[in-house]
């Protein structure tokens, strides 16, 4: 028996471990490079499959070891299937996400022990791509290996909404793992299909993890070079296969599609393991067991086979048959607060209180330089930002905000809310200029990151002044993707769903109306996340989103709304925000039905539309009693 180990090493030299967080919502540990070790050799794929000395490939020496257990197999018996592996993993064929080392090594594993690698591992491309993060970095990848095809169009890679966060530290990303993937040669050659549709399974033990981690699976057992019908069946399997596929922004909805060889030894054993009699033959899995077969080309039925799979693995929702005019004619962008005040005022304002202040010896900065740096750095670049004929609108500066976000500091530390909320406003126009947002995102671990400064200063008893300047800067945030999911999804959720909540319901109605606006701004965005994923083919699933919030919220946002009697705009506001949490929401059915029978949420609504409900005669708008009567009637019980 011999010894079977994995050596893991990380392609992103510990970029990955430091900066994932920030920029994409969750913890990835590394960018995993893998090789097998077995008869005291390194095997691993990348320009083809190379074979070296344990720790001496161009890759250093492993961050981490795994045993993978032992084999049985002789070395001569490796070697030679080492060999037949040469013609499926070529140079040629390498992508740095969806068939590379790992996929090599996974079929190894199976090979020599009937184990696959570790889950961590593998699911680490899907759980790259599942984040916006991820999906604005998709194209770029796939340009580092592309070239054109004069045979196979690829399909095209959905391009999401959200712009690639901090180009440049996402470039020096790139370059690290490009860099240690692959040796560099000239002429680096690329993939000719970049969707990769088609899962290689060279062995019995390959083909039980793909059917083990894959809900539908669809498996076409063929010989090319022997089967007429094989060969014209191909190309309409493999564009099937990209069709319909697990694709980038589907959240896994979609069949894995294999493609068994029986022209090789291995491939020609598999098939015979499982009954194959005939070419092609296509096998149909879902959940690891097989619910159907098919013999022969009929294209129109493996197209109706693979449908059905589809549909029994990943159900649609119920709200995707229902008829709703006035809910999908919402628009999802974030509600913006762009008024302009008197910025000289508004400084004036702050310095007064500023000078007012019983300043400590120990504070980092005197009053006169900041001061100084607000009138001389932060108000003119605010003023620069005012739309001027001929005039580009200027951007934030990395000096700029260093130095304002320093200045939020000194200043939150010393001045009670009432005295601050000048300078909040400030932040609430610079949140309308993305690289502020996109700054405040990959900062939000920072202590001078404004929205943590402010959020930390917001009780239930803070200032009406305070309280509005803050409800509205937030809203602002989210007219940047990347902010908005940090809020959203990040460390400052819990305290900024502790200060959204309680303003729902305050006395002023001025306050009421921006704080709906902000609910609004945040349903939206969970909103439109779901409908991109529906946009490309997918469903809306509960990854990435938080069961125990949009309870939350839906529960907070009905006790406005029923408490609501006088503002006609907070009802529209509300409803709007209520229709964007619960419409295809993955937690519809398991939930939220249940809640909002208990709220009585049908009632709550409908009681707008009476007299005394909304105003003197209930909600006037057409449009929004449209709205208030398709949510009460079609979305809850």
């Amino acid at each position: 028996m011999e010894s079977v180990k994995l050596y893991v090493y990380d392609l992103s030299n510990g970029m990955a471990k430091a900066l994932s967080r920030q920029l994409t919502g969750r913890q990835i540990d590394g960018i995993w490079h893998t090789s097998i070790v077995v008869y005291g050799k390194e095997v691993f794929y990348g320009q083809g499959i190379a074979i070296t000395a344990p720790g001496r490939s161009h890759h250093g020496s492993p961050l981490q070891i795994v045993d993978l257990g032992e084999t049985a197999i002789d070395q001569e018996t490796f070697l030679e299937y080492i060999e037949e592996l040469r013609e499926h993993y070529t140079a040629d064929k390498y992508h740095l996400l969806d068939f590379n080392c790992n996929s090599f090594t996974n079929d190894v594993a199976g090979f020599l022990t009937g184990n696959s690698i570790p889950d961590f591992i593998k699911d680490l491309p899907t759980d790259f791509l599942s984040t916006p993060f991820g999906q604005a970095l998709r194209p770029t990848i796939d340009s580092m290996y592309s070239r054109p095809s004069t045979t196979v169009t690829p399909a095209r890679t959905p391009v999401p909404s959200t712009p690639a966060p901090n180009p440049a530290l996402a470039a020096s990303i790139l370059e690290a793992v490009a860099n240690q993937a692959q040796r560099p040669t000239s002429g680096l050659a690329a993939t000719e299909s970049l969707a990769a549709p088609l899962h290689p399974c060279t062995n019995s033990a390959s083909f039980a993890n793909l059917i083990r981690t894959h809900r539908a699976v669809v498996a076409n057992f063929s010989n090319v070079v022997t089967c007429g019908p094989c060969r014209m069946i191909a190309p309409i399997y493999e564009q099937l296969a990209r069709d319909k596929g697990v694709r980038v922004g589907t959240n896994g909805v979609g069949a894995a599609f294999t493609k068994i060889d029986m022209s090789t030894p291995s491939g020609n054993q598999l098939a015979s393991q499982l009954g194959v009699r005939v070419m092609p033959t296509f096998m149909f899995f879902l959940d690891g067991k097989k619910v159907s077969e098919m013999k022969g080309a009929d294209q129109n039925e493996l197209r109706s086979q693979i449908d059905l799979l589809i549909f029994q693995a990943f159900p649609p929702h119920p709200h995707t048959s229902l008829s709703l005019p006035s809910v999908q004619a919402l628009s999802l962008k974030p509600i913006l607060f762009t008024q302009v005040p008197a910025l000289d005022a508004v400084a004036n304002k702050l310095a007064s209180f500023i000078d007012a202040a019983s300043w400590p010896a120990s504070a980092e900065q005197t009053p006169s330089q900041i001061k100084t740096a607000l009138t001389g750095t932060i108000v003119p670049y605010l003023k620069s930002r005012t739309p001027q004929a001929n005039k580009p609108i200027s951007a934030a500066t990395p000096a700029i905000l260093s130095s304002w976000s320093s200045i939020t500091s000194v200043l939150a530390s010393i001045l009670p809310p009432e005295s601050i909320f000048p300078l909040v406003d400030m932040w609430r126009l610079g949140f309308l200029d993305s690289a502020v947002g996109t700054w405040s995102a990959s900062n939000v671990s920072n202590t001078n990151e404004p929205i943590t400064v402010f959020l930390s200063k917001a009780t239930s008893s803070s200032p009406r002044n305070y309280t509005l300047t803050l409800v509205r800067l937030l809203a602002n945030a989210f007219s940047t993707p990347m902010l908005a999911q940090s809020i959203i999804r990040g460390s400052n959720k819990q305290s900024f769903t502790s200060f959204l909540i309680p303003t729902l319901l305050h006395d002023d109605p001025t306050v009421r109306t921006s704080a709906a606006s902000l609910a609004f701004n945040a349903a939206a965005f969970i909103q439109e996340g779901r409908a991109e994923k529906i946009r490309n083919g997918g469903r809306a699933t509960a990854e990435y989103e938080d069961e125990d919030w949009e309870v939350e919220m839906v529960s907070a946002i009905l006790e406005a709304l029923d408490r609501e009697k006088e503002s006609e705009d907070v009802v529209h506001r509300l409803t709007a925000s209520l229709a964007c949490l619960l419409r295809v929401s993955p937690f519809y059915e398991t939930q939220l039905f249940s809640l909002l029978e208990v709220l009585q949420a049908r009632s709550v609504l409908k009681s707008k539309l009476v007299k005394g409900g909304c105003g003197a005669d209930g909600v006037k708008k057409a449009e929004v009693k449209k709205l208030v009567e398709e949510v009460a009637l079609k979305l809850c019980p």
